[in-house]
């Protein structure tokens, strides 16, 4: 299969010229306050209806803390001003959950329930969607949704691979529509502000960017143990990776290749995007992955074309920028900077403002009204995750690698450019 290159260099620098000014979208413009009425909401249609997937929604598990009252409504888009109408699972268990919190929110039984995405992608009425599956199938009903017209949240990582990420972007540019990625740190005070600090130059010239995130997932070599629960399509369940017996340790999918590229995407997603972000190459990438050889590279490394180094390490708390005149540090809720006089300073009209967003949610919905660029849009999501993969092909082939992010490549390496994609199963393909 070819991968053929799609820059986006020019068209990314003149979108992103219509988010330069900040902005910023409440609950009551979006008519979220006072519950309008269904005519005027958004209608929308929830995919993979799992503990994330619910909670996105706006349900979540009370927990045992609470016990016997099952899931309670907490934040989520049905309290953004959103109408659900349809929820999808291949786990008839996690479906009738998820249509009964639905219906439990309106007071009636009208939430329609799907086994197959296919016919909640075909009804009319419905505009926009979550995916919330499992990484293997981001891509496919994501791809699907933006082919039937809708509008796109999907949770991340927005990929298993580096081709399905640049595919995604480009059926999502082709066919006009709004795509949400749930990097929902986009939409956090403590990083947008951390980044600003870095590309308006406060830590002097950027030099070395920490993240800290886990590692990669490991081959799955389980062999058949029981069947699968009846309450679950086990064949549409695997999707895109290879059939294999049932083993009940799949049913944890992040830790094996086949289903995702561990936790190199899954916090990898959040934090080597804000690293892309604070570095100013979310519309690009790094020209070198090196990954640990025991000797002069300790842990996996990263160069970009202006001489910055990032490294995987876990020496800070979430991502760390470190420059010739000070540093910054950002995690969720959390915010250190060197000078300290850094926390209070100014970012002025005329300096570098990035994306103004509060609500990740709510930043969608905004985009959705104005057809406007999101926070993280689909060509953001495809070179952020190129990074997280790039990482987990690095440490698979244990050599160093030169990457092209300009044409998409592996700089004269035939065998690296081979991972880019995964032969994906018979009919669970893009």
């Amino acid at each position: 299969m070819a991968c053929k290159p799609i820059t986006r260099r020019t068209l990314l620098k003149t979108a992103a010229s219509t988010v330069a000014f900040p902005y910023v979208i409440t609950t009551s413009a979006l008519g979220a306050a006072g519950k309008p009425p269904a005519s005027e909401r958004p209608v929308m249609g929830c995919i993979g209806m799992g503990g994330q997937g619910t909670a996105g929604m706006g349900w979540r598990s009370a927990g045992p803390e609470v016990p016997n009252t099952g899931w309670v409504p907490k934040g989520g888009f049905l309290a953004r001003g959103v109408q659900v109408v349809a929820v999808c699972d291949v786990n008839k268990n996690n479906l009738q959950r998820a249509k009964f919190v639905v219906d439990q929110e309106y007071g009636n039984t009208d939430c329609t329930p799907y086994k197959h995405y296919q016919e909640l992608l075909a009804r009319q009425d419905i505009d926009t969607i979550i995916c919330a599956t499992g990484d293997r199938w981001h891509t496919p009903v994501s791809i699907a949704a933006a082919k039937a017209g809708k509008d796109i949240y999907c949770e991340k990582p927005v990929s298993l691979t580096i081709y399905e990420a640049r595919e995604l972007a480009r059926v999502v540019r082709q066919y006009g529509r709004i795509f949400q990625m749930g990097t929902q740190q986009r939409s956090a005070r403590e990083f947008r502000f951390a980044c600003e600090l870095v590309r308006n130059g406060y830590i002097g010239e950027l030099k070395h960017v920490t993240v800290n995130v886990g590692g990669g997932p490991r081959v799955c070599n389980l062999p058949a143990q029981g069947q699968p629960p009846d309450s679950l399509d086990y064949d549409i369940w695997l999707g895109q990776a290879p059939w294999r017996p049932f083993h009940p340790q799949l049913l944890g999918w992040m830790a094996w290749r086949d289903y995702s590229g561990g936790e190199m995407t899954n916090w990898g997603a959040h934090h080597f995007d804000v690293a892309q972000w604070g570095t100013g190459f979310e519309d690009s990438g790094p020209v070198e992955i090196i990954p640990p050889d025991g000797k002069d590279f300790k842990v996996l490394t990263y160069r970009y074309p202006n001489g910055v180094v990032m490294t995987r390490n876990n020496t800070c708390n979430g991502v760390k920028f470190e420059g010739t005149k000070g540093w910054v540090e950002v995690n969720r809720g959390y915010l250190r900077t060197h000078p300290e006089s850094l926390l209070r300073q100014k970012i002025g009209p005329n300096e570098i403002r990035l994306h103004i967003s509060n609500d990740h949610h709510l930043d969608f919905l905004a985009a959705v009204r104005n057809r406007r660029r999101p926070a993280s849009d689909a060509d953001i999501g495809y070179r952020s995750i190129s990074v997280c993969h790039l990482g987990n092909i690095a440490y698979w082939l244990k050599r160093p690698l030169r990457w092209d992010p300009d044409n998409e490549k592996f700089v004269n390496d035939p065998e690296a450019d081979r991972m880019l994609w995964r032969e994906m199963r018979s009919p669970y393909t893009i």
